[in-house]
């Protein structure tokens, strides 16, 4: 794995954050934060605002909330819009971003000219982010882990959302119109069924190709990355599995389509596909234990962002959302070791970080108003976890 990016070296090819301003996002009504090359530890007691400036980083990079809310959660009380900018430098280049989200619109400028779509700002910057709600990629349900091969695809190629998005689109005319057929189809509306099974399988098939070579990509990474953070040789499987692939989606679907008249809703594609995880030759979902199941999820974080880096040639923004909070110190110290050398943006509320870590900057959040210190805090913040409230 990579040398730790707090305490290694940092990587030329980064395209780093160098200052971010947001104005009415959550509850940060004006902030403005300039950005070191390395390590910033961003400390606060619950509520304060320190994942709501993560949240707002991540924005950038990925267009959506880590916490899978809505656009709209992410403005202020009372707020119209919620604003975040940002200046990024590195590789030769400078930008400037700015993106004004909306109730239902969202503009984005870039270097002060409007972007026809939102869209357009993917790949200007790109972070990997590690939580502590990470574990339910390991043991939740398959949503959780299409939508990590999913993100790890757009950070990849930008244009992979807009194919996501395609897809659903497409999922909803046609389950709309399973619905309303009441389980029979009239010769018109079996029409309009078989062009919607036409777009959903050119359309489906790519995203599933796509997810598939995310999985072949970071394979060998994860098992290394398992094996450096939990300090096991026990081997991980990853297997895409989307059973439709065997015969194609058209002829899956044509074999689904009683089913789905009867039921009303869209039986076989890549929304129903899955991603096996295999721990030692068993599902780790069901059969491996939690501090291994957390192993097999920072594992997965790092072999995505080592994918990342190796294609697009740019080293991801690191962020962790009070991550060490859930390891024991031997767990804490691997994952100290395996980081990036990248710029890393950390929140603790304990206002404590592992021993290997050296921050080049700290900062507490108090009210959605950070502040500089110049010396670590003295005291712990808060004990408490805020990835629940709006801090």
């Amino acid at each position: 794995m990579a040398p730790s990016g707090a305490h290694g070296r940092f990587r030329d090819t980064a395209l780093r954050l160098t200052r971010v301003w947001l104005t009415d996002f959550r509850n940060h009504a004006a902030t403005d934060l300039e950005l070191p090359v390395g390590l910033t530890v961003v400390t606060g007691a619950n509520g304060e605002g320190k994942t709501n400036l993560l949240e707002a980083l991540a924005w950038l990079g990925s267009l959506q909330s880590f916490r899978g809310v809505p656009n709209d959660a992410l403005l202020r009380d009372g707020a119209e819009q919620a604003i975040i900018r940002a200046t990024m430098e590195g590789a030769g280049r400078h930008a400037v971003v700015e993106a004004a989200i909306g109730r239902g619109r969202t503009r984005v400028q870039l270097n002060r000219k409007p972007l026809r779509r939102a869209d357009d700002l993917l790949g200007q910057l790109r972070v990997t982010v590690f939580t502590p709600d990470d574990l339910v990629i390991v043991k939740g349900g398959p949503a959780e882990r299409r939508r990590l091969l999913d993100d790890i695809a757009t950070a990849v190629h930008g244009r992979h959302r807009r194919l996501r998005t395609a897809v659903d689109r497409i999922l909803r005319q046609r389950t709309t119109l399973l619905r309303q057929a009441g389980g029979r189809l009239d010769a018109e509306s079996e029409a309009t069924l078989a062009v919607w099974d036409t777009k959903l399988a050119s359309a489906g098939e790519e995203l599933a190709d796509a997810r598939a070579a995310v999985v072949d990509a970071i394979r060998p990474a994860l098992q290394a990355a398992y094996a450096a953070v939990s300090a096991s040789d026990d081997e991980v499987t990853l297997q895409y599995e989307a059973p439709w692939r065997d015969t194609g989606l058209t002829e899956a679907l044509l074999m689904a389509r009683r089913d789905e008249l009867r039921r009303g809703v869209s039986l076989v594609g890549p929304h129903r596909d899955d991603l096996h995880i295999g721990l030692a030759g068993l599902p780790a979902r069901t059969h491996a234990s939690q501090g291994e199941q957390r192993s097999l999820a920072l594992g997965l974080r790092l072999a995505g962002h080592e994918m990342v880096r190796d294609v697009t040639g740019v080293e991801p923004v690191v962020l962790l959302d009070d991550v060490f909070s859930e390891l024991d110190d031997r767990r804490a110290a691997r994952l100290v070791r395996c980081l990036p050398a990248a710029q890393t943006i950390l929140t603790t509320a304990t206002g404590s970080v592992p021993d290997d870590l050296h921050p080049q900057l700290w900062v507490e959040v108090s009210g959605g108003r950070p502040v500089a210190l110049a010396s670590p805090p003295t005291a712990p913040s808060h004990s408490h976890d805020d990835r629940v409230s709006d801090g």
